[in-house]
């Protein structure tokens, strides 16, 4: 056999982006492209033509990010490994191609920034480096560093450059802002502290208006400093006249009609202001705080009477912070805002830090969802039997569907404080099944997430995994207990049938024959078993020294696909579970996921070393090889039509690869999967039993198919459904899911 080369996957989009860094959502300065974190690819986003690309080459979870002035280049820095140093990688944005990268910080590179001229990268190493690094751009090489921290201060955490004098930027952190100017020739840096006097803030993000005079830092105690930077009038002359000095402190005047304390003067910004940008030239800000709330507000000139007034006031806070700025509008985004960016004047963008992207009309505060994402590991994904166009994902606290084509979230079902762990599709379309770690099977409608039924009690340690005949009338659950129970559901509820007791350890993954009279378990406890779900007896049992995390039929049913934390991946004889051979899937990690296509010629793998991988069944060899994800991968899955993989990871990406292969698919029946196909006689059969079932049907009849690619719809169980079967739900009981579109104002 001929050596088979191994390529790499093509990436073909991402789903969300990473809103952990500070500033980590940005707006290109043409005013079209957004650009943003995830995984290990810095991704430009066309807001237009909704196209993205992708500048890769870092290795890790993605700190620090930002584009030049003029936008010709954009640099992002990673973290890395204790003990190692983080790379930084400057490319071209046009071209995407890499201009240049070095290494000079330890651990993690808090943030980077362009001088004004792009000719200077300055960069800020994190709390195990505290260095700032000026890097040339023309000659490659560092030209100068200097510590960033201060004896006097804690940890610097904000970089910012000035406007119009490239040699100068500003360094702010815990109670200490320097300003810092670089002597080109004789390569150093010099640096101005500013003095706070007896106030102690932490910054936690900075804005410099335009001519230079200004900075307006936002604290973690929720109110504003305003610092001036003392720079002559001349642009030509970097140096600045005399140390920054500070202006005030300055806060919200407190709301009228509400209650406040006695003595309490001013009205801070919960959890600290954590975003800033100005806006217009007449002292207005958008002001992003910790708790959500996104305002515009506006300063005004303090009256030297009003000021003596507030000095003979005691106030709760031990600083001077001054009543100076006034409400315009008001919103709120639900959770910590790390980026704002303003397009056009018109429209903010707002990242927050569970990884949303927001629109906020300037006019009127309206808020529009845009992106979104998981922020935590997703544990399973699923697609509809024979249709490409959505898929659904599980974590914690919800199950979301999405769209492959606007890759924009469809529906999101939420149970508060609870983990999904399994979820798929009914054969016909119209159930979303899930499993969940509160011992519950929930059944939801494809289109508004409408809970149709909920098995209580299914299993002691949480349900850990699901699978359902090809009939949509037998469901098959493994729980945290190594149980594995049948049930027979009808639409309405589900009846336990049996329970089978072979297994020591917690159920990882199910998957049916496609003929549906068997299937296979495997577990924790280094075991995969052939069940009979007819007669409900043990077929086969296949023992290893490993974790077993996935095991799974081959279309023709002659043959059984194992995978665990050994690193192999296991060939087994599906009649008597006899070993026919086994192949490394990866050199370091666990394999966690498996899938085949369905004319069984190539199955995928995802692994705990961030990798995607497509392989000849046959011949055990890999083809090619997917980078780009920054945490363990979770799932990976191939679409029906073979159009492309879908893997998703620990840190909540959502990756789509190109699938590099021809699929020849095979009819609906032949496919290995808990939703094989059956006829369409069948089908009907199987719709009118569930309607005949049904004691009330007072809203129409929902199915996958018919999902609208332009919905946004969010269900929410307020009370996790521990209230409701199916006809309490329906009949808008507490159990019910509570809907509201997301394209409209968040209130």
């Amino acid at each position: 056999m001929e050596e088979i080369n191994v390529k790499d996957l093509e990436l073909k989009s991402l789903i969300g982006f990473d809103g952990n860094p500070l500033n980590g959502l940005l707006l290109h300065p043409d005013g079209v492209h957004l650009i943003y974190p995830l995984g290990t690819n810095v991704t430009t986003y066309n807001w237009s033509t909704k196209v993205q690309r992708f500048f890769v080459g870092l290795t890790n979870i993605i700190s620090a990010v930002t584009v030049s002035s003029t936008g010709k280049y954009v640099a992002a820095g990673q973290v890395n490994y204790m003990g190692f140093r983080s790379p930084i990688i400057i490319w071209d944005f046009q071209t995407g191609e890499v201009v240049t990268n070095y290494e000079s910080h330890m651990v993690r590179v808090e943030s980077v920034a362009f001088s004004c001229c792009e000719q200077y990268l300055i960069s800020l190493g994190g709390i195990d480096d505290g260095s700032i690094i000026v890097y040339e751009i023309e000659k490659k090489e560092v030209l100068c560093g200097s510590s960033s921290v201060k004896s006097t201060a804690g940890i610097s955490t904000v970089l910012k450059a000035v406007n119009s004098r490239n040699r100068c930027f500003v360094v702010a952190g815990d109670n200490m802002l320097r300003l810092w100017t670089l002597n080109r020739e004789q390569r150093n840096l010099q640096g101005l502290d500013t003095s706070f006097a007896k106030i102690k803030r932490k910054i936690l993000c900075t804005e410099i208006d335009r001519l230079d005079e200004y900075a307006y830092c936002g604290t973690s105690t929720g109110d504003l400093l305003k610092i001036k930077l003392n720079f002559p009038a001349d642009l030509a002359v970097q140096k600045p006249s005399a140390s920054p000095t500070l202006v005030g402190c300055f806060a919200k005047y407190p709301a009228s009609g509400k209650k406040h304390p006695p003595g309490v003067t001013v009205e801070l910004y919960s959890r600290g202001v954590t975003s800033l940008c100005l806006y217009g030239n007449n002292g207005a800000m958008i002001v992003g705080s910790g708790n959500g709330v996104v305002e515009l507000v506006r300063q005004k000139v303090q009256v030297k009477q009003q000021q003596k007034h507030y000095k003979k006031i005691e106030t709760r806070l031990a600083t001077p912070t001054h009543p100076l700025l006034l409400t315009v509008l008001s919103a709120d985004v639900e959770s910590t805002v790390t980026s704002i960016q303003l397009m056009e004047n018109h429209t903010v963008l707002v990242g927050t830090i569970n990884c949303e992207l927001f629109t906020v009309s300037v006019a009127t505060f309206a808020v529009t969802r845009m992106f979104t994402c998981h922020t935590s590991a997703v544990y399973d994904l699923a697609f509809p039997r024979d249709y490409s166009k959505v898929f659904a994902t599980a974590s914690k606290n919800d199950v979301r569907v999405w769209s492959v084509d606007t890759l924009q979230q469809l529906l999101r079902v939420t149970v508060p404080n609870c983990t999904c762990s399994g979820v798929l599709f009914s054969h016909d379309g119209s159930q979303i099944i899930s499993s969940w770690n509160d011992g519950r099977i929930r059944s939801f409608t494809p289109e508004s997430g409408r809970l149709l039924y909920t098995i209580h009690n299914c299993h002691n340690n949480g349900v850990s995994a699901i699978a359902m005949c090809k009939d949509g009338m037998k469901l098959v659950s493994g729980g945290g207990d190594g149980q594995v129970r049948v049930w027979q559901v009808n639409g309405t509820n589900g009846t336990l049938i049996a329970v089978l007791k072979e297994h020591k350890g917690a159920v990882t993954s199910i998957d049916l024959h496609r003929l549906g009279h068997e299937a296979i378990t495997s577990s924790a406890d280094g075991t995969c078993i052939v069940w009979d779900i007819v007669r409900y007896t043990r077929l086969s049992i296949m023992f290893s020294s490993t974790v077993f995390t996935s095991a799974m039929y081959h279309p023709n049913g002659t043959q059984l696909l194992t995978s665990g934390t050994n690193r192999y991946i296991g060939f087994w004889e599906a009649l008597d579970g006899s070993l026919i051979r086994e192949i490394e899937g990866s050199a370091v990690a666990a394999i966690n996921s498996l899938d085949i296509t369905p004319t069984g010629k190539y199955f995928m793998t995802g692994s705990s070393d961030q990798t995607v991988k497509v392989w000849l069944y046959n011949e055990g060899v890999p083809t090619h090889v997917g980078v780009g994800h920054a945490g363990v991968v979770t799932n990976v899955r191939v679409s029906p039509d073979g159009q492309y993989l879908v893997s998703t990871s620990v840190d909540g990406g959502i990756f789509l690869w190109c699938f590099p292969h021809d699929l020849d698919t095979p009819p609906p029946s032949s496919r290995c999967s808990t939703v094989s196909g059956v006829s369409a006689g069948e089908q009907q059969t199987i719709r009118s039993r569930q309607l005949s079932l049904k004691k009330s049907m007072s809203v129409r009849k929902e199915n996958i198919s018919d999902i609208s690619s332009g919905q946004k719809v969010i269900s929410v169980l307020e009370d996790g459904g521990a209230a409701g079967d199916g006809d309490a739900a329906r009949a808008g009981g507490s159990g019910g899911p509570r809907i509201c579109k997301s394209s409209s104002s968040i209130r």
